[in-house]
């Protein structure tokens, strides 16, 4: 028992002994790799420490950020800081917007006063004729100079009236109605005498001339053709007619072949391009149940096959047409004034009066407008029958020649009503992109104002004769130039949105695209303001401004900058009001912190523009310290010019922002002594021997800029940089330049460095480094500066590069992970997640850096692109009513497999951790540990990534930053009911559906629209579609 129990302790003694010394070789293998990464990480903190010194030295002293903060600091008892007092700010610019509409509006009324006065005077004279009146192309070009404002050939002292392409033979009541037009001539010229920013008059006349002042060369398309019609803009129609709630009927039977089919198609394309914002529609082509099929994928099979067979069961389409229209109005998201059935067939074999009797008698509420399609008239008694007997107007469209002027006749039968009621409604239009306007640069969005003209003599009163409607442009750059930039701060913006919630103007609407000569989007003029301010995901934000309403709203919101690649996190704070007299409203944001504070300094007018004369300033050139667009002897004047002139009195009428003048001239003279401070440096040439600094410049918050070149300007590695070619780099109307707003963001004294994406195949490539002057030391001061230097990305590299290492890689990437410096020098401008992706995972995961989900309600997509779903809406009704709409738009602009159309895309963007300044890990790659130190430069927003490049981690995969399109899936036909949520929406003021002294004119050679019944109707028979989420250029692909 001893021998045994004695062996036993031994063993037991023996592997205590064994564990002890296996605990303690653990340890001092533990506590090595500690020393060692300790030892890692100290040297990595050493290199980071080098380079952000040096960086920080030369980058302060070529900027002369240190003295330009002393110098604010010695004007610290010259300025006063004031708190931007929002709601006050906001209706001081909606005042300023009411006085500028206002002025167009009261244009428009001249004209319409002069023009209803002329045709009363005028005597109808059916011989009248005139062989010179068809004028499209100016002839005199050596005599056209163009206007300096908008860079347009054009010519005060011309005017052009142009002719509807269709119109071949000219009837005596366009001659006439040319003759008694010509009293709008003096009216034109005196409107822009009183208000020079009028750009365009016009009279659109409901006979098809268009009279325009001043006179453009107008630019027929690729076949030769100018296709201008004046009475499908939507300025016209929207002042001739009310809004409205159309269900449009096709007949699809066997009988509507070949090409009356196509003669169909053309008029439901017609039609559509008659609707305006406020109008509502649904088309019905077939009445085949779909309650078993998915409601998205039947509409999608059946849009491009419509076809002529079977029978047409008329009688069964107009009720579920009227049945359409009851429930539609019911539920209150209409027009709730006109209504009307579109009856596009080849004839009908019935009057069908006993549907009418049940649905619209003896009220007549809903117009019928049939359209007769083809030669033959058999049947044209019954249809016309139905538009006399429901307040519509009959035609026989036999060609395809013949449908535009017969589908016009409809426009002329709803205005009735408001022409007898004598209601002059002023309307406004949704920004929009003319196709006949182009400022030299690209299109120009507007907005149009618009009044119609009656006939007021005695004998047409009852019969309600529109004669045309006029109008003027408004260019969203005039709106832009009513907002003082200034006084929104660095990342602040002002924006206007319409009845309906689309965007008038707003930073973030990007309405063009493609490279070189821009183009139009699709959707572009009806972008929802909840687009593009997505984080208010209860559109609190929206519905206040859509009611009209005076308040204030805050969020946080992550804003794209630099094309979507990095994002800035604010707390934005929203002061909005309406605009009266017009149906916008207007919104500013201001983000807290430096954004809501504002500071006027004080200097003498002699000081100030002593130090304002220097070859080195220059001012924004998008805002408006003088308005030189008022006289044209102002046109010419360069901004300081203007300024000077303003000051020493010597032109009473040039208008300028007196408060922000002051404060220009009070930057102007405290940055002045920046000028020798640079020059000093350019004449030692032992400071800049190596030519690695090429550009400083300064940017203050009035517009203010300065630029000192130390090279020649034939040795300029970016030309681009702070020109008008650079947009993100310059001071816009709506936007201070890129590098401004991030180095606002940074901790105070810390430059940010940045570089164009893509970088590395190029040789031209440079390295922005700016830092942010603050006024005061306080937390809440404002930003009264932003100074930097460009140096050429080979001189920065070289800094950075002291000896080259085995087996790892080094890394400098700035605060969104972007690569600066990289061995392999094609890496230079990529996202790190791309070469290094189990690193950047891992960053991830220990909180290093954090990913933020962005969105782009705006996006294109590539017809066979990748596209992946999203969890955000496919439970949100409103996102998959659009998604059904961008579809609809899809097949309206594709015409080849790599078209691009409208889609909603899903992308990440990265953004570092501030409070982490160091970091290492450990990577299993498969059993081969793959070690990282990370370490932030001082002084700066990089970071210094040293890699162990012994494993082969691939596994892990790339992390990018390619968007995603968003997918929206409607599982049964029951889910279409999301497809009826809209929006909140306000109508306009004005209605005029009937009127009791209405002449019944119900048409002999007119044209109405739309058959039998839609394959989606039954799935969402109580709703119509808004035309404001469609684009009807095309819409012969709808059918």
């Amino acid at each position: 028992m001893g021998s045994v129990a004695w062996g036993l302790s031994s063993h037991c003694f023996f592997c205590s002994y064994f564990a002890a010394i296996s605990f303690f070789l653990i340890y001092l293998f533990t506590f090595f790799l500690t020393i060692l990464a300790c030892v890692r990480t100290c040297r990595v903190k050493l290199w980071a420490s080098a380079f952000g010194g040096e960086m920080k030295s030369i980058s302060a002293k070529y900027s002369g950020s240190q003295l330009l903060q002393k110098k604010y600091k010695e004007f610290e008892r010259a300025v006063r800081v004031e708190e931007i007092d929002g709601l006050r700010l906001v209706k001081r610019l909606a005042k300023n917007m009411e006085e500028m509409f206002h002025k167009k509006a009261q244009a428009m009324k001249r004209l319409v006063e002069a023009a209803e006065e002329a045709h009363l005077q005028h005597e109808e004279n059916p011989d009248l004729q005139v062989n010179w009146f068809y004028v499209i192309f100016l002839r005199l070009y050596e005599q056209i100079k163009p206007i300096i404002s908008y860079n347009l050939l054009n010519v005060t002292s011309f005017l052009v009236i142009s002719l509807f392409s269709h119109c071949i033979f000219i009837d005596s009541a366009i001659v006439n109605g040319v003759y008694w037009s010509e009293a709008l001539n003096k009216v034109f010229v005196d409107n822009f005498e009183r208000d020079p920013s009028l750009i365009w008059q016009y009279f659109g006349s409901a006979k098809g001339f268009f009279r325009q002042y001043p006179g453009i060369k107008w630019k027929p398309d690729d076949h030769g053709v100018i296709a201008f019609d004046c009475r499908n803009r939507k300025w016209y129609i929207q002042a001739a007619t009310s809004p409205k709630d159309v269900v449009i009927l096709v007949d699809v039977s066997g009988s509507m072949k070949g090409l009356r089919l196509t003669i169909a198609r053309q008029t439901v394309s017609s039609i559509l391009d008659t609707l305006g914002d406020d109008d509502f529609f649904n088309i019905i082509h077939d009445l085949k149940s779909c309650l078993t099929k998915l409601c998205l994928q039947h509409f999608r099979e059946h849009l491009d096959k419509l076809f002529a067979q079977g029978i047409g069961m008329l009688d069964i389409a107009l009720t579920e047409a009227f049945n359409l229209l009851s429930d539609f109005n019911k539920t209150g998201r209409g027009s709730e004034c006109s209504q009307a059935i579109m009856l596009v067939t080849d004839g009908a074999v019935d009057t069908y009066d006993a549907i009418f009797e049940k649905y619209n008698w003896p009220e007549r509420k809903v117009r019928i407008f049939p359209y007769l399609i083809g030669r033959e008239s058999a049947f044209a008694d019954n249809l016309k029958w139905m538009a006399c007997a429901n307040k519509g107007y009959f035609t026989q469209i036999s060609t395809l020649a013949d449908v535009q002027e017969n589908v016009m006749e409809y426009l002329h039968v709803l205005s009735r009503p408001k022409v007898i009621d004598r209601e002059h409604d002023t309307v406004w239009t949704e920004a929009y992109i003319d196709s006949t306007s182009d400022d030299g640069q690209g299109p120009v969005l507007m907005t149009t104002v618009a009044m119609p003209v009656f006939s007021t003599k005695n004998e047409t009163r009852n019969r309600g004769i529109l004669l045309g409607v006029v109008g003027t442009d408004v260019p969203v750059s005039e709106l832009l130039k009513t907002i003082p930039k200034y006084k929104l701060g660095i990342h602040g913006y002002a924006f206007a949105i319409t009845n309906n919630g689309y965007i008038l103007t707003h930073p973030d609407l990007r309405p063009l695209y493609g490279d070189g000569k821009k183009r139009r989007k699709p959707n572009y003029s009806s972008v929802d303001l909840s687009e593009v301010e997505w984080e208010d995901k209860d559109d609190t934000l929206r519905n206040a401004m859509v009611n009209r309403k005076t308040g204030t709203f805050s969020m946080e919101v992550t804003k794209s900058v630099d094309k979507g690649k990095r994002v800035l996190v604010l707390h934005n704070d929203y002061y909005y009001t309406d605009i009266k007299g017009t149906p916008f409203s207007l919104g500013v944001a201001l983000s807290r912190g430096h954004g809501k504070y504002f500071f006027r300094g004080n200097v003498t007018v002699e000081e100030g523009l002593h130090d304002l004369e220097h070859p080195d300033v220059a001012l924004a050139d998008e805002w408006t310290y003088c308005n030189t667009d008022e006289h044209p002897k102002h046109r010419y004047l360069s901004q300081i010019d203007a300024i000077k002139m303003y000051l020493s009195g010597q032109e009473p009428r040039l208008h300028c922002d007196k408060e922000l003048i002051q404060e220009v001239l009070f930057d102007a003279v405290v940055t002045a002594p920046l000028e020798a401070y640079w020059t000093s440096l350019v004449l030692n040439k032992s400071e800049n021997s190596d030519k690695g600094v090429e550009i400083a410049y300064l940017g203050t918050r009035t517009g203010l800029s300065r630029i000192n070149l130390f090279v020649v300007p034939d040795e300029l590695t970016n030309l681009d940089f702070l020109t008008a070619e650079d947009k993100e780099g310059v001071f816009n109307a709506d936007h201070f330049p890129l590098w401004y707003k991030r180095a606002a963001e940074q901790v105070p004294g810390t430059f940010i460095y940045s570089l164009p994406f893509n970088s590395g195949s190029e040789n031209r490539s440079v390295v922005l480094a700016s830092t942010a002057i603050q006024l005061l030391d306080e937390r809440k001061s404002p930003i009264a500066a932003a100074v930097g230097i460009q140096m050429k990305l080979e001189f920065f590299q070289r800094k950075f590069w002291t000896a080259s290492r085995q087996h790892i890689n080094c890394y400098l990437i700035d605060n969104n992970g972007f690569i600066l410096v990289a061995e392999d020098y094609t890496l230079t401008g990529n996202f790190f997640g791309e070469a290094e992706g189990a690193v950047m995972n891992k960053l991830l995961q220990m909180g290093s850096f954090k990913r933020v989900t962005l969105y782009d309600y705006q996006a294109l997509c590539w017809v066979h692109s990748e596209s992946s779903d999203s969890g955000r809406t496919l439970l949100d009704p409103y996102f998959a009513f659009f998604a059904a709409v961008k579809w609809i738009l899809t097949e309206l602009v594709m015409v080849g497999p790599h078209m691009q159309v409208p889609c909603d895309t899903e992308y990440p963007a990265f953004v570092s951790e501030r409070t982490i300044k160091e970091n290492m890990g450990n990577i299993d790659c498969d059993g081969c540990i793959k070690s990282f130190v990370i370490q932030q430069i001082p002084s700066s927003n990089l970071f210094m990534v040293v890699v162990d490049n012994k494993c082969d981690c691939s596994q892990f995969g790339p992390i990018t930053m390619d968007p995603f399109e968003i997918m929206y899936i409607l599982h049964l036909c029951l889910e279409c009911e999301r497809l009826k949520m809209q929006k909140d929406r306000r109508r306009p003021d004005t209605c005029h559906p009937f009127h009791p002294e209405g002449k019944r004119c119900c048409g002999l050679n007119v044209s109405k629209t739309i058959l039998v019944v839609n394959s989606w109707a039954c799935s969402i028979s109580s709703s119509l579609f808004s035309t404001q989420h469609f684009s009807f250029t095309h819409t012969l692909h709808l059918l």
